[in-house]
């Protein structure tokens, strides 16, 4: 974890999430610790650091109810006891405040061996750790802070110091507010006088030293310092040597941000580096900090105002940039690329920057140059590479996640007033994230701040479109820089109207393609030629397999698109999930999930098209048939469900499969008259699926068929797959309809079938009823070696619900084996995987967490977790008759629970309701009846459960009432008997 007192207190997670603490003084123990980082803190110095020198009577309680908040809020183990205090066991260097501390130690040793550059980005390093006032949630910390706000000067001073020492210099305005807030200061003031010496302004310089022995006598009644006094003296002393004409570098206003591992890179500068990348992700800057940082003398060119590739032109413009007149230094007829090298001075940095509309020009003079200057070292930025022997390419990608939201949030505290960092962390990453992590996007979008706050302009960016809302920028910069539109625009100009015309149909793809892709889709000759030049021009991207855009230019080329295309782009992904659907029932299963998984965003905006824009070639309905598969073993069902419930409006002809695939997957549920047609499709069905999986889905979403609905051989056919789900569907029937011996037989032989073929669905889910089997018998260690196996399978294949149907399961049993840990935690992770897959939270999970709490006797957080269960099955999220009887067992409602078990064709949810309603007949002190319906729930069943712990109750309390004879009596009598009598008596009890 990362911890930040520099400022108000700030925690984040390996992740970067931001870590809340809740309370002030839990907030204030924090910082405390982590002043002293790993060391022990003594409880006496914790109690004086929250009260002072008078703290309150209890304070020693106090701390220690601090001490528990403070441990639920962090990781465990993190907030040590040792005796006599509390140690924080983390790394001093994870703290800013310890960091700042060691990085301006660095900092004034490398000035002190004059490495002048190296200090200056030490320093800077450590002051950017700031955040505001120090200590913020620590009272009585004035003399702390006092400390450090004096370290954070002398830093200042240092670095300023540093910077003196470099060719660029020192910025005069920032040094002049520094002076303007410490005037008594003499080390800044004689800063400021060197800096405006070096600047040309000696008048100035004088100025500033005539002010400080005034106030210094007005204020203290001394004279300057000695060291004031002898910088005074030199200036006077010096000469008027005519000030250098040489163009240093752009002076920069704002912060640099992120790109440490391309400062890294460059540390040790090749002689020609080209940074490349496309519009707005900051080469300019980055080629600045380099050269800012590298020591050398610096000369900067803009390339951007030419625009005839013309070596003489360019040339002209470099001499003019070094301060030189083109006839000055040489004799007049000589070449300007000849005069430019003979000018060029020795161990010279050349920043060309935006070569890339003039790029055989540059790349031509800049092969000159490095030929005839051995010394020279030239960095410079394109959006294609210079395409010489020896050139490093530096591409530069989107910033990270964490620079990105660093960025904006740097520039939003510049432009919004009040603007605290941190506090909208997760809209501004899905913000950055939105904007590709382009630093120029993300500067325009903070620059909104000034008229919006943080929720509207991400809701902005998504409803007028990111290129209307970013086209304000800095009145004074370069026409391509100030919106959105023009940096885009100014690539799109460099491109042939072949290049155009691919990258506009390439647009069409939402996740990148493989080649093959872009050749079936965008029909153009030679495109294989065209995506390379692409990717040269930093129009595309590839990793060498995959081509692929960055968002925000793909939005600008989508402008372009055609229906034709679109169409293709459809008919293209149809193909390839009709391809892939008979793979995903065999051994290649997991290949084929992967490849389609690569392809998830133009599988879905294939699909989504189809479902608006073309429900006359039905491609859309074919479509969900042959995805269905992929996206329930995917854990991505939902997101199909938008298009299906679309396509639904549009009911098609002759295709009652790929109909029936729509009702399942439609999002919100399909209206009753959908699956009121598709339940008679699917009793009609006198041939095999195309997509066999279907009749699963059908399964799993419809719920059990009726006895007379039970689905036919021809339905499934005689395809290995199919045979082994018709067998599994049996034995299914029999495991939870009173025959569990028979249907375990069955399933053992289905699991083995399923994984013969190679297939990991069918066999997780016959091993997930074969450990819940094992369970009931108490055969602990069987059944968890099932449920492992199948967890694994399910979790390969990214089958996220039925990973959380699984985990449910497996936390009920450890329930009944009494590890309440186990099971809260298999519940909790049943809630992660059914979130992640989009379906909301099921039933089973807030009734487990109930169950739960009922062990640990916890009435307050029973209640909680029994509403939860409730509302979903009150608002029909859950269409399962097993899931409403158990809700309503656990809400006391028994006979409720009863009606609703009587609706499923399995006895085995009868028997649980029964074993609920024992509960309530032994509660009004009838213990025979309460017996009776015990034994006719294991009749019902076809076995007890072991370690029920209600059950258990239930029984004792019978025993005790009757006795342990007439329990045994009573029980037997119900355990006897036949399916039918059985729900005779269960049906006559709840009257």
């Amino acid at each position: 974890m990362q911890f930040g007192v520099l400022g108000p207190l700030q925690l984040r997670s390996a992740t970067g999430d931001e870590v809340a603490v809740s309370g002030p003084r839990p907030r204030a123990l924090l910082v405390l610790l982590l002043l002293d980082a790993g060391r022990v803190v003594s409880i006496d110095q914790l109690i004086a650091g929250q009260y002072g020198d008078d703290p309150p009577a209890g304070a020693t309680n106090a701390l220690q109810a601090q001490v528990s908040r403070l441990r639920r809020d962090l990781p465990d183990g993190l907030v040590e006891f040792h005796g006599s205090g509390y140690r924080l066991a983390v790394d001093p260097d994870d703290v800013d405040v310890h960091r700042f501390e060691r990085l301006v130690r660095e900092g004034h040793r490398l000035l002190a061996a004059g490495a002048h550059a190296k200090a200056v980005t030490t320093l800077h390093e450590a002051l950017d750790l700031w955040r505001g006032q120090p200590l913020a949630d620590l009272p009585n910390a004035e003399a702390q802070a006092t400390r450090l706000e004096e370290a954070r000067l002398a830093a200042r001073e240092d670095l300023v110091e540093a910077e003196l020492a470099l060719p660029e210099g020192t910025n005069v305005a920032e040094l002049r507010r520094l002076v303007d807030e410490h005037p008594l200061r003499e080390r800044l003031r004689g800063q400021l006088m060197r800096a405006l010496q070096q600047a040309g302004r000696q008048a100035e310089a004088l100025e500033e030293y005539e002010a400080a022995r005034r106030l210094l006598a007005d204020e203290l009644g001394v004279d300057p310092s000695p060291e004031l006094a002898a910088i005074h003296l030199a200036i006077l002393r010096a000469e008027g040597a005519a000030k250098p004409t040489r163009r240093a570098l752009p002076a920069q206003l704002t912060t640099f941000v992120g790109r440490d591992a391309e400062l890294e890179r460059l540390a040790d500068l090749p002689r020609l580096v080209t940074l490349v990348g496309p519009g707005g992700t900051g080469k300019t800057r980055l080629a600045i900090e380099v050269a800012r940082r590298d020591g050398r003398e610096v000369c900067f060119a803009d390339l951007a105002p030419l625009h005839d590739d013309d070596e003489d032109q360019l040339a002209a413009t470099v001499l003019a940039a070094l301060g030189l007149r083109e006839a000055g230094f040489q004799p007049a007829g000589v070449e300007p690329v000849r005069r430019l090298a003979a000018a060029l001075d020795d161990n010279l940095l050349l920043v060309l920057d935006n070569c890339e509309q003039v790029i055989a020009a540059a790349a031509g003079i800049v092969r000159t140059l490095l030929d005839e200057c051995p010394d020279l070292h030239v960095i410079a930025t394109s959006r294609e590479p210079l395409g010489l022997t020896g050139e490093t390419l530096l591409p530069l990608e989107p910033l990270a996640a964490d620079n990105a939201v660093r960025l904006f949030e740097d520039r939003a505290a510049a432009v919004r007033p009040g603007y605290a960092p941190g506090q909208h962390h997760a809209e501004v990453a899905q913000l950055c994230a939105a904007l590709d992590g382009l630093p120029l996007a993300i500067e325009l979008a903070a620059a909104r701040l000034r008229e919006f706050d943080v929720h509207e302009l991400a809701t902005r960016l998504d409803e007028h479109g990111r290129f209307r809302l970013l086209s304000r920028g800095d009145r004074t910069a370069a026409a391509r820089h100030q919106t959105l539109t023009a940096v885009i625009e100014w690539s799109w100009d460099l491109l042939t109207n072949e290049q155009r015309q691919l990258a506009s149909r390439f647009a069409v793809f939402a996740g990148g393609a493989s080649l093959a892709a872009v050749e079936a889709v965008c029909d153009v000759p030679d495109a294989d030629v065209l995506l390379a030049d692409l990717v040269d021009k930093s129009i595309v991207r590839s990793d060498g397999s995959r081509y692929e855009m960055l968002e925000t230019i793909r939005l600008f080329c989508a402008e372009r698109l055609t229906e034709e295309v679109r169409r293709a782009h459809a008919r293209y992904y149809l193909s390839l999930a009709q391809q892939a659907d008979p793979y995903l029932r065999r051994a290649e299963q997991l290949d084929w999930l992967a490849t389609l998984t690569a392809e998830h965003d133009n599988l879905m905006t294939a699909l989504r098209y189809a479902a608006t824009h073309d429900q006359e070639t039905e491609t859309g309905y074919r479509m969900v048939a042959a995805l269905a598969a992929y996206l329930w073993l995917s854990g991505r069902r939902s997101q199909a469900g938008a298009a299906a419930a679309t396509l639904l409006e549009h009911e098609p002809e002759d295709l009652d499969e790929e109909y029936v695939a729509c009702v399942v997957h439609a999002i919100p549920t399909a209206a009753p008259e959908h699956w009121e047609r598709a339940k008679a499709i699917m009793r009609s069905f006198d041939r095999p699926l195309e997509h066999p999986f279907g009749a699963a889905i059908w399964g799993m979403t419809a719920g059990p068929p009726d006895e007379d609905d039970a689905e036919t051989p021809a339905l499934l056919g005689s395809d290995p797959w199919n045979a082994a789900l018709g067998r599994l569907s049996t034995a299914l029937f029999q495991l939870l309809d009173g025959r569990p011996a028979a249907g375990e037989r069955e399933l053992v032989e289905v699991a083995a079938t399923f994984q013969s073929l190679g297939e990991r669905w069918g066999s997780a889910q016959a091993l997930d009823f074969l450990a819940q089997a094992a369970g009931w018998r108490g055969e602990w260690q069987r059944a968890h070696g099932y449920w492992a196996t199948a967890l694994r399978a399910f979790e390969e294949l990214g089958a996220l619900e039925e990973c959380a149907d699984l985990l449910c399961h497996r936390g009920n049993a450890f329930l009944r084996q009494g590890e309440l840990d186990a099971a809260t935690e298999d519940f909790a992770r049943a809630a992660e995987f059914s979130v992640k897959a989009g379906s909301g939270i099921p039933p089973a999970v807030p009734l487990g967490l109930a169950n739960v709490a009922r062990c640990r006797d916890d009435p307050e957080a029973v209640r909680e977790r029994l509403a939860e269960a409730s509302a979903a099955v009150e608002a029909g999220s859950f269409r399962f008759a097993s899931m409403r009887a158990q809700v309503f067992t656990a809400l006391g409602r028994h006979a409720e629970a009863v009606a609703a078990a009587r609706t499923s064709p399995f006895a085995a949810d009868v028997a649980d309701a029964t074993e609920g309603l024992a509960g309530e007949v032994v509660a009004a002190g009838e213990g025979d009846r309460a017996a009776l319906l015990l034994g006719v729930a294991v009749a019902l069943r076809g076995t007890a459960v072991a370690g029920d712990p209600q059950v258990a109750r239930v029984t004792e309390e019978a025993r005790g009432l009757i006795g342990a004879g007439a329990f045994a009596v009573a029980y037997a009598r119900g355990a006897e008997l036949d399916k039918e009598r059985a729900l005779t008596v269960v049906d006559g009890s709840t009257r």
